[in-house]
């Protein structure tokens, strides 16, 4: 699968049943396998800031289905700086 594949997809928890946001990066471990996905946070028009972005890991992941990919739990904040 390809990363193209992956950002096409909606990121979407189980337990609250809400549109996480879109992928813009992964993080690759040493041996190839993903890590985890890095997400932008949905935002509105109240909400501009881009300083945290969402970390969720692939131990995370419940389904990648052929639009969504579902995930089980909470997600961790991380603070990238560009």
């Amino acid at each position: 699968m390809r990363m193209s594949d992956l950002q096409s997809k909606k990121i979407i928890n189980i337990s609250t049943g809400r549109n996480i946001g879109n992928i813009i990066d992964l993080d690759i471990k040493e041996n190839g396998l993903i890590e985890c996905l890095i997400i932008e946070q949905s935002r509105n028009i109240f909400s501009l800031n881009r300083e945290t972005d969402t970390r969720i890991y692939w131990d995370d992941i419940t389904k990648i289905g052929e639009d969504v990919i579902l995930i089980k739990k909470e997600w961790k904040k991380i603070v990238i700086n560009y």
